[in-house]
């Protein structure tokens, strides 16, 4: 099953060398999360083949226009194209308002039903859930109120063992309780345990996308030991005071946070448009975390599925 995120807007403020501003796609399981939607995400989806009739979920950070420029775009799109099904997006105070701003002197109604979550954005807590994952905000600082986003899979049940279906005559009713985790007794009355008929689940994979913030190691609690690590890196470290006038982070902010909270990998974004070359904030990055990837237009970063070890099933 895929844990994957695809990169469809890359640049900070405007679009810029090809790069568009910051949205995303995380495809869990083929379900499709909307992270973020600055301008040109419509052009970006159909350049990547994503089918925006399969997002049902958009979690939007803040609301600089960068972040949310495409929105009402997309969302005409899908009324336009007759869906029907609803769409919950996820956002800071104020989103609805403007949303509902454009409709009401455009004349528009969509042809579906769309509801606000809004975000406590100083507050890590569980916004969503459904059968794949849960998501929960993660208290950033920038300018405006702002949230991050860590998205978690579910844990899977155990996987039974075929061979000892047939060893111990298991019947179809009993399979779902051992994959649960219970044992099995057997019709002469043998306790059978749990771990001799199972394997233990795939772990559970997790994605953190820290949009637009200044360096702030409060959020290594949050983050720590995650598969994939979003964070923006506007600049060069060079430009560290600017950074901080800005309430943004450098490359090498981001990938310390990255090496303190122990993630698998980092991923850079929100490049200023001074860099044409991004080459050099990958380089300044991977001296201090080496597993660390720049975030483009198009890109996909996937997280393989990897079985527990028994200890810990």
């Amino acid at each position: 099953m895929r844990f994957e995120v695809t990169i469809l807007g890359s640049n900070s403020a405007i679009p810029a060398h090809g790069r568009f501003p910051t949205s995303q796609i995380l495809n869990a399981s083929e379900r499709l999360y909307l992270i973020d939607c600055g301008e040109g995400v419509q052009w970006r989806l159909q350049d990547c083949d994503i089918k925006k009739s399969k997002i049902n979920q958009i979690f939007i950070s803040h609301l600089h226009g960068d972040h949310i420029y495409g929105l009402i775009g997309l969302l005409n799109s899908m009324s336009l194209s007759k869906r029907t099904s609803p769409i919950t997006i996820f956002s800071p105070k104020g989103l609805e308002e403007i949303i509902q701003v454009q409709l009401k002197y455009a004349g528009t109604v969509f042809s579906f039903p769309l509801t606000f979550y809004e975000l406590e954005t100083n507050k890590n807590q569980l916004i969503f859930e459904d059968e794949v994952l849960n998501a929960y905000t993660i208290p950033l600082r920038h300018r405006i109120p702002t949230c991050g986003f860590l998205f978690i899979e579910k844990p899977r049940p155990l996987n039974i063992d075929p061979d000892k279906i047939e060893k111990f005559n298991i019947p179809v009713e009993k399979i779902i309780e051992i994959k649960n985790g219970a044992d099995f007794i057997t019709q002469n009355g043998k306790l059978i345990a749990n771990a001799a008929l199972t394997f233990p689940p795939v772990s559970p994979r997790s994605y953190a996308f820290c949009s637009d913030t200044a360096y702030d190691t409060s959020i290594i609690s949050i983050v720590e030991g995650v598969n994939l690590l979003y964070h923006e890196s506007t600049f060069l470290h060079e430009l560290q005071d600017l950074a901080k006038e800005t309430m943004h982070s450098t490359t090498i902010e981001a990938a310390t946070i990255a090496k303190k909270a122990k993630v698998g990998q980092l991923i850079l974004g929100h490049y200023s448009s001074r860099y044409q070359d991004l080459s050099p904030l990958l380089e300044e990055a991977q001296k201090v975390f080496s597993n660390t990837v720049l975030g483009v237009e198009g890109k996909t970063i996937s997280v393989e599925e990897k079985r527990r070890k028994i200890q810990d099933s």
